[in-house]
């Protein structure tokens, strides 16, 4: 039997946590689901296309997580999906969408240039996330360089989820392609974007440099 919005909605009022919802809102996050029992209710509610429409629709941060684990990234088209990433959302649905939804599109192509380029932040930051994945996976037809061009031009005075959906850029292109690792080095040093982010002991600096370095060394 099929779990209506009704039932779908009481579950996850169960599941809020004052205490996991005080920590979540110092990240700007408006939940206290503690996500592993949130996809547990995910994994028994299966997939469920009409209902993951009914718990976007809601506009609550809860119910639409569920729903980006419900849904099925094919069920939305151009327009539904470029509608949903210029709403406004806390960073945790902006995160799962992108990578549970615009990540696994077919229409990711079709979307991703016109993206890079939008003057919006969080827009421009998906084109520049549905990119790197491109440069990492599948990057015949790409200019690398050109991109390179971009990020060496716009990525040290670019707003701050471009910017690092940018950086994301430059290492995976220093990373996967070694022709072009120097330079990728080199813009990285010049530009400082986020040297000196906080980096838990035993984790990987997000400074590009420090990214490639790293992965490079772990490749052998």
């Amino acid at each position: 039997m099929s779990t209506t919005l009704t039932e779908a909605l009481d579950e996850l009022a169960a599941l809020d946590d004052p205490k996991v919802r005080a920590a979540n809102e110092k990240r700007g996050d408006d939940h206290g689901m503690n996500l592993a029992r949130l996809r547990a209710l995910a994994k028994r509610i299966k997939s469920s296309p009409e209902l993951a429409v009914e718990l976007w629709a809601t506009g609550e941060t809860p119910a639409r997580l569920l729903a980006l684990l419900i849904c099925t990234p094919r069920q939305f088209d151009a327009a539904d999906l470029d509608a949903m990433l210029r709403e406004q959302q806390p960073p945790k649905v902006n995160d799962w969408f992108v990578n549970y939804v615009l990540k696994k599109t077919p229409l990711a192509e079709e979307l991703r240039e016109g993206w890079m380029r939008d003057p919006a932040d969080t827009v421009a930051a998906a084109g520049w996330s549905l990119t790197w994945v491109r440069v990492a996976k599948s990057p015949d037809g790409l200019d690398l360089d050109a991109l390179l061009d971009e990020i060496e031009s716009d990525m040290k005075d670019a707003p701050p989820r471009k910017q690092w959906a940018m950086n994301e850029a430059l290492a995976t292109i220093g990373i996967h392609h070694p022709g072009l690792r120097a330079r990728a080095l080199d813009i990285g040093e010049r530009l400082q974007v986020l040297a000196d982010y906080p980096t838990a002991p035993g984790c990987t600096s997000p400074f590009a440099p420090a990214w490639i370095g790293e992965m490079v060394r772990r490749q052998g």
